[in-house]
């Protein structure tokens, strides 16, 4: 029996080195701009080399996971991006920002008196300073040699599926393919990029959180005005229709099969 206890103690331990050293492959970074300051993750592709290019991946977290530590944003799609195989198949940099626990990737006032929460965009204002920082962040490694100009990519779960849709509004020359699950987002400014950026959209169908119709909208919106956006809705899932949506074998293929034509 005592060898039973230590032989798990080794395993969980071994287990949980691994997790660290994965979690670690993610370098940890900041933006600081006249005193506001957005903590970030970065990964490289493996044997990077600064002499080629590479996509560029900007991955937007849930509510769940703001704050200011630099870790909760890798709780969710950080494992996707590890695994060995797609690291292989698909080697890009990946940014994983943290939204500050004030703040919110897109602008909207969100109602959380019931549920499904209630949501009221306010896209007119103008970014949320997290979204600002995120926006010079993509600026600053735009501009590096080593990033795929014309394979920029944005995706996002929850309220970064609400910042993924916003972004596209605001930046429709930018990103070459968007992934949004359980999002939301203002069907009035799909027109900015409908038929610019390819979307697949993901949700569930028993989301409690965020109404899978808000979803619904968006793509209604995309194909009202002539997209041919995708569409994943599980009829199994909740709120957490992100757990499928990385087990989807053709989602790394099919982002890293758009791409712009810039020069």
């Amino acid at each position: 029996m005592k060898n039973e206890h230590l032989l798990l103690a080794l395993i969980f331990i071994c287990s949980f080195t691994a997790f660290a050293q994965d979690t670690g492959s993610f370098e940890k970074k900041a933006l600081i701009i006249k005193g506001d300051t957005l903590p970030y993750r970065m990964l490289y592709p493996e044997n990077f080399d600064a002499e080629k290019t590479y996509p560029l991946i900007l991955f937007l977290h849930g509510a769940g996971e703001r704050g200011n530590d630099n870790q909760k944003q890798l709780t969710h799609g950080s494992a996707l991006f590890l695994n060995q195989n797609n690291r292989t198949k698909f080697p890009a940099i990946v940014i994983m920002p943290q939204c500050p626990k004030d703040d919110y990737w897109a602008q909207v006032n969100v109602d959380r008196s019931n549920y499904p929460v209630q949501l009221d965009f306010q896209f007119k204002k103008g970014p949320t300073k997290a979204m600002d920082l995120v926006l010079q962040l993509l600026e600053n490694y735009e501009k590096e040699d080593f990033v795929d100009k014309n394979k920029t990519y944005v995706m996002g779960l929850s309220m970064g599926g609400m910042g993924t849709y916003e972004l596209l509004a605001r930046q429709p020359d930018r990103f070459a393919a968007a992934i949004a699950i359980c999002g939301a987002g203002d069907p009035a400014y799909a027109t900015n990029y409908a038929k610019k950026i390819p979307v697949w959209a993901f949700h569930g169908a028993h989301d409690n959180v965020v109404a899978p119709l808000q979803t619904m909208e968006m793509v209604s919106a995309l194909l009202h005005e002539g997209a041919f956006p995708r569409l994943t809705l599980y009829d199994f899932a909740n709120h957490n229709s992100w757990d499928p949506a990385f087990a989807e074998p053709d989602l790394l293929p099919w982002l890293f099969s758009n791409s712009l034509n810039k020069e």
